[in-house]
């Protein structure tokens, strides 16, 4: 039977303390009710003998010590769960709110995931093409891999994460069943009515889940968001057996919320403010990617967050790139100069790439043209630096060539239009085509064999 507590001992920020408490734990809901009529819920976070700290998930707004009862749930927070949630909105915490009613027969799954067993993880294999070939070419997205865009304020970050949700497959040739997860944390309603009508108006809503924090929200409720996501992603994988692409964005606001909470409780502050655990928060919910043993799906993470500042070594992106398998690094030059997607090549990188191309995944060449492309945008850079010392004319030629080529690079094969899907194919020949502005002495990454059969030849050539 439940217990039913009558007011409180403390109300501060989202937190309240409650007296008197018996046979509570750690992650346990609370319901309450307010003034006898409105309903709220909320999560232990501390206990301390017979006291607890509760966060409240709408607010503390209209509590007072004397008009809330309290009743202890005798469970962690849940989530509804069913086939029947792709093509559906929810909210921060997996309430429905795109007017469709509540979800049927549906099954509950405790938000904070089961311990994987890590025997029974198997290698990330194979690819997810996203149509971008900055990322397709060059940092290959693998089934199971946890792969984070860094940002910045003003960069389109969320029209990148839009134009993936839209292109985003297995492959040209798979029949495997795929879907995404989106959930947004801290956005703003313009930002989260553009997603909803890129999905709508491209006729992917049918296989995307969205879950939308706005930034009128609760701060309490941000909190919750990547966990109720991840919970419903892991459903599909390893229940439906589907491939599933778990698209989180905004991180920072995650963290951000973290230490707002932190702040709150009056734990004492690590780096920046942010609470000491920050880094154990992140892998907690980075480490639900993956391929289980026995599941024929997969679970991948393409996390967004935004670097302060522009700032690579700010504590979110420092203990995320610690965690995660690589990173994609959004430049704001090249959005100044119109490229889009403006991902940052050099700096960005796929440490699972090499097992998930090739042959019998995308083709032969792809890890030595990918090599040799990187090679090639590095001696670009040097080519530009040295020109702006010495000037252009007095380049070498094969520098010029090489200024032209990462030209070209940049235009053609970093951008691309937002609604442009390139096959692998597609990527893969841009990128051999490229090559051919360079003299083939230049290609020392790529395999003589390659070069025979994919290096394209000129018009004069063997004439």
């Amino acid at each position: 039977m439940a217990i039913e507590y009558l007011g409180l001992s403390n109300i501060n920020g989202p937190l309240v303390v409650l007296e008197g408490v018996q046979e509570a734990f750690f992650d346990e809901i609370v319901e309450f009710v307010v003034d006898g009529n409105i309903k709220k819920m909320g999560r232990i976070v501390e206990l301390n003998e017979d006291k607890a700290v509760i966060q409240v998930f709408e607010g503390t707004e209209n509590m007072s010590l004397t008009n809330t009862h309290t009743r202890l749930s005798g469970h962690p927070m849940e989530v509804a769960v069913s086939p029947d949630m792709l093509g559906r909105t929810f909210n921060g915490i997996g309430i429905p709110i795109d007017g469709l009613g509540s979800l049927g027969s549906a099954d509950k799954r405790d938000v904070n995931g089961l311990p994987l067993n890590p025997v029974r993880r198997e290698y990330p294999r194979n690819y997810i093409r996203t149509g971008i070939s900055a990322i397709d070419g060059l940092t290959t997205l693998i089934r199971g891999q946890k792969l984070p865009i860094f940002s910045g304020n003003g960069l389109p970050h969320d029209q990148l994460a839009a134009q993936i949700v839209k292109q985003a497959s297995l492959g040209d040739n798979s029949d495997e069943q795929f879907a995404v997860v989106f959930g947004a944390m801290g956005v703003k309603h313009d930002v989260a009515d553009y997603f909803r009508k890129a999905f709508e108006e491209s006729g992917v809503s049918d296989h995307v889940c969205m879950f939308l924090n706005m930034a009128n929200d609760p701060v309490v409720e941000r909190l919750i968001t990547p966990k109720v996501a991840l919970t419903v992603a892991e459903y599909l994988a390893f229940e439906c057996n589907m491939h599933i692409l778990v698209i989180l964005t905004d991180m920072t606001s995650f963290a951000e919320a973290m230490r707002e909470v932190s702040s709150s409780r009056g734990e004492i502050p690590s780096r920046k403010g942010y609470p000491g655990y920050l880094y154990s928060e992140f892998a907690t919910l980075y480490e639900r990617a993956g391929i289980v043993e026995g599941a024929n799906g997969s679970v991948t993470q393409l996390p967004i967050l935004t670097m302060p500042n522009d700032d690579i070594t700010h504590p979110i992106p420092d203990l995320t790139g610690y965690i995660t398998e690589g990173q994609i690094v959004l430049d704001r030059n090249l959005h100044g100069q119109s490229v889009y997607p403006p991902i940052s090549i050099l700096p960005s990188l796929s440490r699972l790439m090499k097992d998930g191309i090739g042959k019998g995944y995308t083709r032969e060449d792809h890890q030595d043209l990918a090599n040799q492309l990187f090679s090639a945008y590095a001696k670009v850079g040097e080519a530009r630096n040295l020109a702006s010392v010495i000037g252009e004319d007095e380049l070498s030629p094969i520098d010029k060539q090489y200024l032209k080529f990462g030209e070209e690079f940049e235009k053609r094969y970093v951008g691309q239009g937002p609604a442009e899907n390139r096959t692998i194919k597609q990527t893969l020949d841009l990128g051999w085509e490229l090559l051919s502005l360079l003299p083939k002495e230049e290609l020392d990454r790529i395999d003589t064999k390659l070069i025979e059969i994919y290096y394209p030849k000129k018009e004069n050539e063997g004439a």
